[in-house]
């Protein structure tokens, strides 16, 4: 098995006997492991507890696994691991569960390691249904922002701010090709894997600003947007009136 250095070698031993008795109880059917959430991701705490996903054939996913304080083992099919949700499904939330998680033991050829690197990354089809979402979603809170901000609507402002985070955060990680990380794995994933077209360090600050309800900082996370380049993106800025762009781009 591979194991995080990050990871202690009880919590190791941990895994390794449940891998035991997977083997000896499922036989063939067990086809691998990968171990999500914080340990998966080298930020546990002492509260945490390990969040291991067992990949198993059809007929032995509905069987109960091990779940208590220390261990949580959680079924699925390769097939599930293989199947892409798209944006707005229930399943979505599971990409990101799946994403940058360490296999530790695959026994497909491969196969578990390579549905995990596809769930982590959007396809150029998959960006584009994303950004026909949310972008101008994001576009319209940042509006609502900026007119409160003029308007002296201070409280109002740092509202809608906030809210427009999500969409942004959407929108910024599908311009580079990810999936967007959950808000407690934001700054573990930026720093390990961190955006191409957007600096760790001024996103990081960017959402701060945001949530300051800083005009100057909305208004350049917008220039930064449409420095992207995308057709769709600059069509989007253009389906909104002269002077409701005019708002978004200045006081």
């Amino acid at each position: 098995m591979k194991f995080p250095e990050t990871l202690s070698a009880g919590r190791c031993a941990l895994i390794e006997d449940a891998a035991k008795t997977l083997q000896r109880e499922y036989g063939v059917g067990f086809l691998g492991m990968v171990l999500s959430g914080s340990a998966g991701r080298g930020v546990e705490t002492e509260r945490s507890d390990l969040d291991v996903i067992v990949v198993v054939t059809p007929e032995l996913v509905e069987r109960p696994l091990r779940r208590d304080t220390e261990l949580e083992l959680l079924p699925v099919t390769l097939k599930h691991l293989e199947t892409l949700a798209v944006f707005g499904d229930d399943q979505w939330g599971y990409r990101w569960s799946y994403a940058w998680a360490p296999t530790l033991l695959d026994h497909t050829d491969g196969r578990i390691e390579r549905a995990i690197e596809r769930q982590t990354r959007l396809s150029a089809e998959e960006v584009q249904a994303l950004l026909e979402l949310r972008l101008d979603a994001w576009i319209n809170l940042t509006y609502r922002t900026l007119k409160s901000t003029r308007d002296g609507n201070l409280l109002a402002a740092r509202l809608d701010a906030a809210e427009a985070i999500s969409p942004f955060l959407d929108v910024v990680f599908a311009l580079d090709g990810q999936v967007r990380p959950y808000s407690k794995y934001l700054t573990w994933t930026l720093e390990h894997h961190p955006l191409p077209s957007w600096p760790t360090e001024d996103l990081l600050q960017t959402i701060e600003q945001y949530l300051a309800g800083n005009a100057e900082a909305i208004r350049q996370s917008l220039r930064q947007v449409q420095a992207y380049g995308l057709p769709l993106v600059q069509e989007t800025f253009d389906d909104w009136a002269a002077e409701q762009y005019d708002a978004l781009r200045r006081p």
